[in-house]
C-alpha cells in the first residue's frame, strides 16, 4: 500500500462527541506498553505521527488518523496500566466502550498483544468484549523482532489458546522495527476482508 496521506484529523477526549465520519474506520486497541503508537507509525510509514511515550498510559484520547482519504485508523486509549488509577482507567474504559458502541463506520478492531508473553487478563477481557460487540478482532502480536524465529510458533499457539481464538481467527505477528506483518495488515485494510459486525 502506498501511503500518500496520513494525518491526525480528530482527537476526542473523555467528554468529546465522536465524529460521524464518511469513511471506513479500523480501531486499534491494546495494553499501554504493547507498542501501539509504533505500530501505527509503521503502518502509516511515518516516524512520529502517532506519538510514542516513555510513560505508558499517558494517552487518554481516541485519535483518528486519515489515511489516503480512504479510511481512518482509530487509536484507542491503552488499557491495563496500573499507575493510571482506578478512576482514570474506568473513564478510559467507558470511552472505548462508547466508541465501539457508537461508531457507524467501524469495520473491525485490531487487538495488539505482546508476542513475548501470554496475554494478560485484561487482554482476554478485551478480546471477549470485542467479540460480544459483534466483531471478530484481528490479533496483532507485536514486538516480533524481540524473540527468536524458533519461538514464533510456540508463542502464537500460546496466544491463541489464552484468548480462546477460533481456528480461523486471524493472528498476525508484527514488528514495527522490521515491518514484518505490515503487508498482511495492508491486505486486510485494502480488501475490507477483516470483516464487520456479525449479523
Amino acid at each position: 500500500m502506498k501511503i500518500t496521506r496520513a494525518e491526525l484529523s480528530c482527537v476526542c477526549g473523555v467528554r468529546s462527541e465522536f465524529p460521524e465520519t464518511d469513511m471506513p474506520e479500523y480501531a486499534f486497541a491494546g495494553r499501554s506498553n504493547v507498542g501501539k503508537s509504533s505500530l501505527i507509525n509503521a503502518l502509516m510509514q511515518r516516524k512520529s505521527l502517532a506519538r510514542t511515550s516513555s510513560q505508558p498510559g499517558k494517552t487518554a484520547t481516541v485519535n483518528y488518523y486519515n489515511v489516503n482519504d480512504r479510511f481512518y485508523l482509530v487509536d484507542l486509549p491503552g488499557y491495563g496500566y496500573a499507575k493510571a488509577g482506578a478512576v482514570v482507567s474506568a473513564s478510559w474504559g467507558r470511552m472505548v466502550e462508547r466508541y465501539l458502541n457508537s461508531s457507524k463506520q467501524l469495520v473491525n478492531v485490531f487487538l495488539l498483544v505482546d508476542i513475548r508473553h501470554e496475554p494478560a487478563a485484561t487482554d482476554r477481557q478485551m478480546y471477549e468484549w470485542i467479540r460480544a460487540q459483534g466483531y471478530e478482532p484481528v490479533v496483532l502480536a507485536t514486538k516480533l523482532d524481540k524473540i527468536k524465529r524458533s519461538q514464533i510458533d510456540k508463542q502464537k499457539k500460546l496466544i491463541r489458546e489464552s484468548l480462546a481464538m477460533e481456528k480461523d481467527a486471524v493472528l498476525i505477528p508484527f514488528s514495527s522495527e522490521t515491518k514484518q506483518g505490515r503487508d498482511e495488515v495492508y491486505a486486510l485494510l485494502e480488501g475490507d476482508s477483516a470483516g464487520g459486525p456479525a449479523s
